[in-house]
């Protein structure tokens, strides 16, 4: 799907160019050769069609690069990703600690951090 996708990108291109230097930004090129003779098709109307021709490749490429860059083939190296491997290492029953909210004291009477408790304060 991405090899011709890539292929129809490399002819659009092709086309996009051989268009765009047919054209003359003043209003020659391939409309010159029609300037002495009005054939079938008049001058303005070889431009017209030249620059919607323009404008159509470069919204055809448009529109092929953005399905490219969607059908770019996403191969995963090793089958999955990094995260996924540790998802599933994980151990089944992982014990969360217990936090107390209570200060613990210690054996001279103060918390752990190193404040005395209300309760044991020394009275005068």
């Amino acid at each position: 799907m991405y090899t011709a996708i890539s292929v129809l990108i490399v002819i659009v291109c092709i086309l996009l160019i051989l268009i765009v230097l047919v054209q003359n930004s003043k209003g020659g090129g391939l409309a010159s050769s029609f300037a002495a003779s009005n054939q079938i098709m008049g001058v303005r109307k070889t431009t017209d069609f030249l620059e919607k021709a323009t404008w159509t490749l470069a919204g055809a490429m448009l529109l092929l690069c953005v399905i490219a860059a969607l059908a770019i083939p996403r191969d995963e190296v090793g089958g999955k990703s990094a995260i996924q491997e540790q998802v599933q290492n994980a151990p089944a029953n992982q014990v969360i600690p217990s936090f107390t909210t209570q200060p613990q004291n210690n054996d001279n009477g103060t918390t752990s951090g190193g404040e005395t408790t209300p309760t044991e304060e020394p009275q005068q």
